[in-house]
């Protein structure tokens, strides 16, 4: 690595360049903290030891100066041992470390492999980070449609507060990679996201991994563990499926919002967690209020802000884009050369419900395109289902109901409009009769 000493005493700066050196990393010397500025300016270095008094320099004004030259910078604060106060004040400004003066070369090199081992952990973290976004399609968080996009909207704003979000909408339509998206918007973002699946675990196992346990607390527990809760501090606890947490857990997670307290299982001690809580579910928990299996007063503390997710059937307006977007990524990741979607496929697509929605759209595409000889996927490259979308037997003059004709050609309409709005015109009524006409004749 390489190493700037920032101190006004000369043999402070010399006695640190050698424990730098013996270290196998190289060292620069800057007295003062104009100096220090001008070497920053000049190159690039990853780590800085700092004297907190440093002659005329107040060393927190001079850290404040170097993190803004380069933000990433690990500055070791050094300091008097009756200065430790004011270390502390520099970590919590952007230092990294302090260490005491006197210090001995060994606490030296002991920071700077602390340094070293953070900076092969977070050149990892970036790798993994590169292959995974290779393997999974761009995340789309944009919509023509004005349901969706208000609902977008409102939740890009609240991602900025800490209210508390509840995510709503049936399974597929993006729920974990909205509330993925509201951590990285907020002030928390470079603190640590951390999802706990509600529905995964029995009701002991869920509570020992949301408020963790200590040792002895039941069979199997044969170690402390600190939870999901205590890994979220600071940052954003996402509770997926949210409807689905017993309600013998409701109460603890209410007082964890309302007074940032909890307590590990077999312990009486409460502990302290400042978390931001965003919750999902397919579920309506308006209705399970009602039906007594979830807490009403849990369920208002969630509810801060709403944001309803729309299925992708009623997305008519996106359909296309998405699946254009997927069509170009499973391309490339899969080495083939697949320009386009037939036309039977475009109007398949528009007519199908959808069921599994964003998750539905994106393995459908991917199965086409590994199933695709050509260069445009057709109509035998999809899924059984997507061959009877509509009924070739209701036409005009078939022995079948008004209803049906009407559900077939509203069917058809949606297929070839770009929204709602437009199929609406098309059909000569307003968007309030379609919608419900669809919920009416089950298109919806």
């Amino acid at each position: 690595m390489r190493v700037l000493i920032v101190d006004d005493e000369p043999g402070i700066r010399k006695t640190t360049r050698i424990a730098v050196e013996t270290a196998g990393h190289t060292a620069a010397e800057a007295p003062n903290g104009l100096r220090a500025q001008k070497l920053l300016d000049e190159e690039a270095f990853d780590a800085v030891f700092l004297d907190v008094k440093l002659g005329t320099d107040d060393g927190l004004e001079v850290l404040a100066r170097l993190l803004k030259i380069q933000p990433s910078l690990a500055v070791v604060m050094v300091t008097a041992y009756a200065n430790i106060a004011t270390a502390v004040e520099a970590m919590r400004r952007g230092a990294y470390d302090f260490v005491p003066k006197p210090f001995t070369p060994d606490q030296i090199r002991g920071v700077l492999a602390k340094i070293d081992k953070n900076r092969v952990l977070e050149t990892r973290v970036r790798s993994l980070e590169s292959e995974l976004a290779r393997e999974s399609p761009p995340v789309d968080l944009e919509s023509s449609e004005p349901a969706t996009r208000r609902a977008l909207e409102i939740a890009f704003k609240a991602a900025e507060t800490p209210a508390s979000i509840l995510i709503l909408g049936p399974s597929g339509t993006g729920k974990s990679v909205l509330a993925r998206e509201l951590h990285r918007r907020s002030p928390q973002r470079d603190a640590p996201f951390v999802t706990v699946s509600c529905p995964s675990l029995s009701r002991e196992l869920l509570e020992s991994e949301l408020f963790g346990h200590v040792k002895g607390a039941f069979t199997g527990a044969v170690a402390d563990s600190a939870g999901k809760v205590a890994a979220a501090d600071g940052g954003t606890l996402f509770l997926d499926e949210i409807g689905e947490l017993p309600l013998a857990i409701q109460p603890k997670l209410l007082r964890l919002l309302q007074e940032r307290e909890y307590e590990r299982v077999g312990e009486a001690r409460p502990r302290r967690a400042n978390v931001r809580v965003i919750a999902a579910t397919n579920r309506p928990l308006a209705e399970e209020v009602k039906t007594g299996r979830f807490r009403e007063d849990l369920y208002y503390r969630l509810n801060v802000i709403t944001v309803a997710l729309p299925g992708l059937h009623e997305r008519p307006g996106d359909l296309a884009r998405m699946a254009e977007s997927y069509r170009k990524f499973f391309s490339v990741r899969l080495g083939k050369k697949i320009t386009a979607f037939a036309p039977a496929v475009t109007t398949a697509f528009a007519a199908y419900r959808w069921p599994g929605n964003l998750r539905e759209l994106r393995n459908v595409i991917e199965r086409a395109t590994i199933l695709a000889t050509g260069e445009t996927i057709e109509l035998h490259d999809l899924p059984e289902e997507f061959g009877t979308t509509s009924d070739p037997a209701v036409a005009v003059g078939a022995r079948v109901t008004i209803d049906a004709l009407e559900a077939e050609h509203i069917r058809r309409i949606l297929a070839v409009c770009r929204n709602l709005d437009d199929a609406a015109k098309t059909l000569g009524i307003d968007p309030a009769t379609l919608y419900r006409k669809r919920q009416k004749l089950g298109l919806l």
